[in-house]
C-alpha cells in the first residue's frame, strides 16, 4: 500500500466481477488449451507499466480503439500493406496510438507459453487493457475470451467511428449508441481518461476558445500548447495521470476537463448526475467501469471459424 500511495492520491477497494458477457465468449476459454496464457499476459503488462506507467493508458486505449472499429477483432494492430488500409494511419491513431511493441512482446511470450499461436491478438488486447488498469490501481474484471483476429482493417471506419475529442454530448451519445453502448457506458468508459495524456492538437481549441473551462486551468495549459505549433506536446488528462482514480470526474465538476468531449459530460446535460456521483464515489465508478469494459469487449467479436489466430499481430497469416 505504501508503494501505491506514491502514485495515487486516493486508493480504493475495487470489485472484480463481470457476470454479463457474450454467449459466444467465455472467461475460461483458454483454461485447457493454454492455462498459462493469462498469467503470461499479466507478467508482460506489469513489466511494461513498471517501466513506463503511461503505457497502461496506451494499452487500454488500443483496446478501445480496436473495439470501436468493426468490433473487437485486433484490426488496429495490422500494419499497412497493398491490401490492408491500416487503422494506424487514421486520424485518431496516427502519431498517437502506441504500445504496439508491448503487444508484440506479449504475443511472443504467450505463443511460447502455449506452444504455438493459440491466443488471438484481439484477446491479448482485451486482457492487456484489464491488466493495465489493475497495474495502475484500478478495478479488475473477468475478461470474456474467445475472440478471433480480423483479416481486414479500415482506416475510413476508424476515422468515422472513433469518437473525436471535439464531440459534444449528443454526438457522443449517438456514437456510443451506434456501438450498442448507452449513456452509463459513455460516462464510465470516458473515465478511462483518468490515466494517460493527450496531445496539444486535441485540446488547443478548448483552452483558447471554450467558455465552460476554468480560466486558471486554461491559462496553465497555454505554455504547453501554444496557439500555433507544438501539436504533439502532451498534457495529463487528469492531475493523477499515472493512477486510476476518480480525479477525472472531479476535474469535470470543476470545469477542468482537458478535452472538449470530456467536459461535454458535465455541461448541464443528462450525464451530469453520474459524473457528479463518480466524482465522490470511487466504488460506484469502479463497478460501472468494470461492467462497461466487459460490455465494450463484446462488440461484434469474431468467433468459431471466423477470422484467424494471427501468428504475428501486425500482419495476416
Amino acid at each position: 500500500m505504501a508503494a501505491r500511495s506514491l502514485f495515487c492520491l486516493l486508493a480504493f477497494v475495487l470489485l472484480a466481477l463481470a457476470t454479463t458477457g457474450s454467449s459466444q465468449l467465455s472467461s475460461q476459454f483458454y483454461e485447457k488449451s493454454c492455462p498459462l496464457a493469462l498469467l503470461t499476459i499479466k507478467r508482460v503488462v506489469e513489466d511494461a507499466v513498471h517501466q513506463e506507467r503511461r503505457m497502461g493508458a496506451s494499452l487500454l486505449r488500443l483496446h478501445f480503439h480496436d473495439c470501436f472499429v468493426n468490433g473487437c477483432d485486433g484490426s488496429i494492430l495490422l500494419d499497412p500493406t497493398p491490401t490492408i488500409d491500416s487503422e494506424k494511419n487514421a486520424r485518431p491513431n496516427l502519431n498517437s496510438a502506441r504500445g504496439f511493441e508491448v503487444v508484440d512482446k506479449i504475443k511472443l511470450a504467450v505463443d511460447k507459453a502455449c506452444g504455438g499461436p493459440v491466443v488471438s491478438c484481439a484477446d491479448i488486447l482485451a486482457v492487456a487493457a484489464r491488466d493495465s488498469v489493475v497495474a495502475l490501481e484500478g478495478p479488475t474484471w473477468e475478461v470474456q475470451l474467445g475472440r478471433r483476429d480480423s483479416t481486414t482493417a479500415s482506416k475510413n471506419a476508424a476515422n468515422n467511428d472513433i469518437p473525436a475529442p471535439f464531440f459534444d454530448l449528443p454526438a457522443l451519445i449517438a456514437n456510443f449508441k451506434n456501438h450498442g453502448l448507452d449513456e452509463t457506458d459513455l460516462v464510465a468508459l470516458s473515465g478511462g481518461h483518468t490515466i494517460g495524456f493527450a496531445r496539444c492538437t486535441t485540446f488547443r481549441n478548448r483552452i483558447y476558445n471554450d467558455t465552460n473551462i476554468d480560466h486558471k486551468f486554461a491559462e496553465s495549459l497555454k505554455s504547453k500548447c501554444p496557439s500555433n505549433g507544438g501539436d504533439s506536446n502532451l498534457a495529463p488528462l487528469d492531475p493523477t495521470a499515472a493512477c486510476f482514480d476518480m480525479a477525472y470526474f472531479r476535474n469535470l465538476v470543476e470545469k477542468k476537463g482537458l478535452l472538449h468531449s470530456d467536459q461535454a459530460l458535465f455541461s448541464g446535460g443528462s450525464t451530469d448526475a453520474p459524473v457528479k456521483k463518480y466524482s465522490s464515489n470511487p466504488e460506484a465508478f469502479s463497478q460501472a467501469f468494470a461492467m462497461s469494459m466487459v460490455k465494450m469487449g463484446n462488440i461484434k467479436p469474431l468467433t468459431g471459424t471466423q477470422g484467424e489466430i494471427r501468428m504475428n499481430c501486425r500482419k495476416l497469416n
